[in-house]
């Protein structure tokens, strides 16, 4: 994830979308598939406003199921914690 990280630019919204195996608590293997709406505090207003409002539209035409917003780099590099909690 520390790749995806790196690629990412300071101030520009993205959506990523995320299929990341994973082993829960439980042992029971998984790989979510989610949508990450990475969201950089110092992004332009207007940018901002163009990416909100095409959150449902990307989550709907990718079919995730889950949103998940990251604000930083080290949120993206974290996901795996993200990805535990949310099953």
């Amino acid at each position: 994830m520390e790749d995806v990280a790196d690629e990412l630019p300071e101030s520009s919204p993205r959506f990523i979308l995320l299929s990341y195996p994973l082993t829960l608590a439980s042992g029971r293997p998984t790989v979510p598939y989610v949508m990450l709406y990475y969201l950089p505090e110092n992004c332009n207003p207007n940018q901002r406003m163009m990416y909100a409002g095409a959150v449902e539209l990307m989550r709907n035409t990718a079919e995730v199921n889950r949103v998940i917003e990251v604000y930083e780099e080290d949120d993206i590099i974290s996901i795996e914690s993200k990805l535990q909690s949310a099953d």
